[in-house]
């Protein structure tokens, strides 16, 4: 069959990637791709969110599955659109994708179906929000309501960068309309960890958690990032844990969001916080991880394929998932400035040098002049990934073969899958 992969980060390279390995796969298209993208399938030159546009390629092309990496596009309504045409597509609808496109939506449905997470507040009110943030006394964490490209969330040590957090966005609009309204809750503390289930809305298949490390800096210092790496399991995750984090968390969440009238088929990514060994949702995303993607699809030996249709038709209860107990880890290279403002079009060396058993997914890249010299076209421009039997492994693999790879201002983490207690 043709598929479409709709993104053009390092996620959707991943899932171009894995899909590429189904014997039921005979051409996959990108759109709009990037370099990584280009060397295994064909990139359309069409924006994630142009959905009329989209809709012709997959009439043109005959294109028989569509998967859709980012969440732009299905709080859109792309899924939506294409359940109207009969083209099977991965991906919740736009009523279920509020699970992660409004926090304010997410947090109400936690709270009201007793969900464990944060206490919070929302507020659509600047003058409500800061006297609730002088009240309460730092340390709280604010949290843009609508997508804002993983960075709406601000972790305030102080009440002045609480108060500075939602001056930021609700009157100075730092993410636009994402942030007329704002959450405050509660800094939970612990260990930090991202949960994958793949769900026809009643059945539940899960994945392998991993772990992401969202700021910019080793030791988790300066701002906050779409994530400069991951690894795959967690080193602290135990059988207890995720029976906890499937009765408590998921479950709940996926029975919740069927009597909400907002049946959910897709992935469900469920950002958790651990202390103690008791378990807290932080936040709820609507598809595949990012870089979590990037350690977590290598690990799975089943065919993507083959779980995808199984969500997408409602037959989940007869699929099985297979996943390798090797660990995996993610190392992202980025552009220097990032996260703030960044030149693009560098060209990219040494691709073609890295080990034969080190993966490397494009993030922010365009074609160059040769497959192997990729221009930067974003903040995060590649993911350096490898498996290995322990994660210590896997990241001596990664971290041996970084030098051989060379942009201008390549900037990276060092203590990625570093475990410290």
């Amino acid at each position: 069959m043709k598929v479409l992969v709709v993104g053009n980060g390092a996620r959707e390279h991943t899932l171009v990637w894995k899909l590429a390995q189904s014997p039921r796969v005979t051409e996959i298209y990108a759109a709009p791709g990037n370099a990584g993208t280009a060397q295994i399938a064909v990139n359309l030159d069409i924006k994630p969110t142009d959905i009329e546009s989209l809709d012709n390629a997959v009439r043109e092309k005959r294109i028989e599955l569509i998967v859709v990496g980012p969440e732009a596009p299905l709080a859109g309504g792309i899924v939506d659109h294409f359940q109207k045409t009969g083209i099977p597509i991965f991906g919740p609808t736009r009523a279920a994708a509020q699970i992660e496109a409004s926090k304010a939506f997410s947090k109400a449905l936690l709270e009201k179906y007793r969900i464990p997470c944060a206490a919070s507040r929302t507020f659509s009110s600047l003058t409500d929000a800061g006297e609730y943030i002088r009240k309460q006394g730092a340390p709280l964490v604010v949290k843009a309501d609508g997508l804002a490209a993983g960075k709406g969330v601000i972790i305030a040590e102080t009440t002045e960068q609480a108060l500075e957090a939602v001056s930021s966005m609700m009157e100075s609009k730092a993410f636009g309309a994402a942030g007329d309204k704002v959450i405050v809750e509660e800094k939970l503390l612990g260990k930090e960890m991202s949960y994958f289930a793949f769900t026809d809305g009643r059945t539940i298949l899960p994945m392998v958690p991993a772990c992401d490390y969202k700021r910019i800096h080793d030791g988790d210092k300066g701002p906050n990032t779409g994530g400069m790496g991951s690894y795959s399991p967690p080193y602290f995750f135990t059988p207890a844990l995720e029976n906890q984090v499937l009765t408590t968390i998921i479950e709940p969440t996926i029975k919740a969001m069927e009597k909400e009238g907002r049946l959910y088929r897709s992935v469900l990514y469920a950002g958790l916080m651990v202390k103690d060994n008791e378990v807290k949702v932080l936040e709820f995303n609507a598809r595949f991880g990012d870089p979590e993607c990037q350690v977590t699809l290598p690990r799975l030996k089943s065919d993507l394929v083959d779980i995808i249709f199984g969500v997408i038709n409602g037959n989940l209860d007869s699929v099985k998932a297979e996943w390798s107990q090797d660990a995996c880890v993610g190392v992202v290279l980025a552009s220097a400035g990032y996260p703030g403002s960044y030149q693009t079009g560098l060209p990219t060396t040494g691709l073609d040098r890295v080990d034969r058993d080190v993966m490397v997914f494009h993030a922010g890249t365009a074609v160059g002049d040769k497959p192997d010299r990729a221009l930067t076209a974003g903040g995060r421009v590649l993911t350096v990934v490898a498996l290995g039997k322990t994660a210590e492994a896997a990241r001596e693999k990664i971290y041996a073969n970084i030098p051989k790879i060379h942009f201008e201002g390549m900037q990276y983490r060092k203590d990625i899958a570093r475990f410290r207690e």
